[in-house]
């Protein structure tokens, strides 16, 4: 029977030979190098190459990511804002109506030019009524605000304190909107249990809609 012939290898002079490829390689030129040193040096090139592109191209996705998250996110915040509101919008609806319902008992205590002198009159009666005596009333120049004027009136009356308090209490339950301003009460030392009130008096009327448009005109005039 014959001998089957074993393949010999020499690893040791194998592992010479590998060796020797590894030795003194040129670190400036590696197009002189023996090939396996020479292609492992371009698959670690080729690796770090793909490795750096890969990352850079994750880093992009990440933001990419997260700005889809907030997004996500702020639009979640808005439809659970505008989910609320649909549930409450009847509600609201009924808020609104009673909001302009007040708006609109407001307006209707606030006189229009022509009603203007009966409100003064009648501030007037105020004071008579109580047996005050007016020794000042004198209307101001009407300030115009956005959407009603203001008139303001310095008043001076002598009464007693009892008196004077009953006439601010008629001001107050006035149909129409007076307020009292900067009021200061000072004895009359010639008249005892009388004082002398100075103050400020201010009605409001709405503006027409012509006065309005051109409050509203000026105003956009001076933006």
């Amino acid at each position: 029977m014959a001998k089957r012939s074993g393949l010999n290898i020499d690893t040791k002079a194998l592992q010479d030979k590998l060796r020797a490829q590894f030795t003194g390689l040129d670190p400036n030129d590696p197009s002189q190098w023996p090939g396996l040193p020479r292609n492992l040096l371009f698959l670690a090139v080729c690796v770090g190459v793909v490795a750096v592109l890969w990352f850079a191209w994750l880093k992009g996705v990440d933001e990419t990511l997260v700005a889809e998250k907030a997004k996500e996110q702020e639009l979640r915040t808005t439809y659970q804002k505008k989910l609320v509101q649909a549930v409450n919008l009847d509600a609201l609806r009924k808020q609104l109506e009673q909001v302009q319902q007040y708006v609109t008992q407001l307006e209707k205590q606030l006189p229009g030019k022509a009603e203007m002198d009966a409100l003064l009159s009648d501030i007037n009666q105020a004071g008579l009524g109580r047996s005050l005596q007016f020794d000042l009333f004198r209307p101001g120049q009407v300030v115009v605000r956005e959407y009603y004027a203001e008139l303001p009136i310095t008043i001076r009356v002598t009464g007693t304190y009892h008196d004077i308090g009953l006439f601010a209490g008629d001001i107050a339950n006035l149909s129409r909107i007076v307020t009292l301003n900067n009021l200061s009460l000072t004895p009359i030392a010639s008249r005892e249990g009388y004082l002398v009130m100075d103050g400020t008096a201010k009605t409001y009327r709405y503006l027409d809609p012509e006065e309005v448009a051109a409050q509203q005109k000026a105003q956009g005039a001076k933006k």
